[in-house]
């Protein structure tokens, strides 16, 4: 008597995972196409840009987010979930085309529907989705606010911002408050578990989190580098330890204003921030073509990725 509504729930699942894709590769290929006329506009040759860098600089990408992913699988552990690593992965690297779609609720809804199965709390993967993220964006505006005091304090403007988005996304990551700040939400309502496993959630775990996104910040800094090198440049690019401070701040500034803009893929203040720090040692041309050359490869890179991943790792399958 039961199957018939078991068959229906099924089929509205299968609907509304083929409306999320449909919704994705819309705003993905808006997305794409606006950074190409972008960077149409900045008049640079293709035939002058060293495409070998470009690749560097979606590996350093990828590798970037790598540890950040890692953390979200140790803090689906410490909540009680036991995803396989493949699984984890793949959900955390497709999930990151949901950010081009208005809101931050897509990133959420892919992540619990590719780990689909009755074996995974809904509510607790969205709330280690949540402590994640917020982590990210905690360590990225403190080594944002750290380069900048000490190396670039002529930018009061980003440091004050920087300082302000240091305290928003850091301040929900210490534990006490973040367990209040979910409870708040009666969370338990929907799940009886997750007030225990809030419990879990201290200040070790934190700081593995910190350890394992500050790691992430500076290979997506790195790749920051590796997109300039791609450029033809009018003088010798320095070496990435020269210009360190400059592209962490850059990097994680950039992203972590973009992601609290609620923008789709933060885009403009991406750019606008990039702008700021790249166009005094660069130049107003490449400052901007390097933002929205970034922005491409880190696109194509998450959608090649995520191809890879849907496609060979078996998601979670009902017990």
């Amino acid at each position: 008597m039961n199957e018939a509504p078991a068959s229906s729930k099924q089929l509205w699942l299968r609907i509304a995972r083929w409306a999320m894709a449909v919704i994705v590769t819309v705003f993905l290929v808006r997305a794409v196409a606006d950074a190409s006329a972008s960077f149409d506009r900045e008049q640079f040759s293709l035939s002058r840009i060293q495409f070998s860098w470009l690749v560097a600089a979606g590996v350093a990408y990828l590798l970037g987010l790598l540890p950040m992913g890692l953390y979200w699988h140790y803090m689906l552990h410490v909540l009680g979930q036991r995803p396989g690593l493949g699984q984890t992965l793949r959900a955390y690297y497709v999930s990151h085309l949901g950010k081009y779609v208005p809101g931050k609720a897509m990133v959420v809804l892919l992540r619990m529907g590719l780990l689909r199965g009755g074996r995974f709390d809904s509510t607790l993967v969205a709330v280690s989705v949540f402590a994640e993220t917020l982590t990210m964006m905690a360590v990225g505006a403190f080594l944002a606010a750290g380069m900048l005091a000490a190396r670039l304090a002529d930018h009061r403007g980003l440091l004050l911002l920087a300082c302000g988005l240091m305290v928003v996304a850091g301040l929900p990551t210490v534990p006490p408050v973040f367990r209040r700040l979910i409870r708040g939400l009666r969370v338990h309502h929907a799940s009886p578990q997750a007030a225990q496993a809030l419990d879990r959630i201290t200040l070790r775990v934190i700081a593995i989190g910190w350890l394992c996104n500050a790691i992430g910040w500076l290979l997506l800094a790195f790749s920051l580098w590796a997109v300039l090198r791609a450029l033809p440049l009018a003088e010798p690019l320095a070496g990435f330890p020269q210009l360190m401070p400059r592209l962490v701040a850059s990097v994680s500034l950039a992203v972590v204003a973009g992601f609290l803009s609620l923008l789709p893929g933060g885009l403009g203040v991406r750019e606008w921030v990039l702008n700021e720090l790249m166009i005094e040692p660069f130049g107003r041309v490449v400052a901007v073509s390097s933002a929205v050359l970034l922005r491409l490869v880190w696109l194509l890179s998450e959608l090649l990725v995520s191809i890879i991943l849907y496609m060979t790792v078996r998601s979670a399958r009902q017990p």
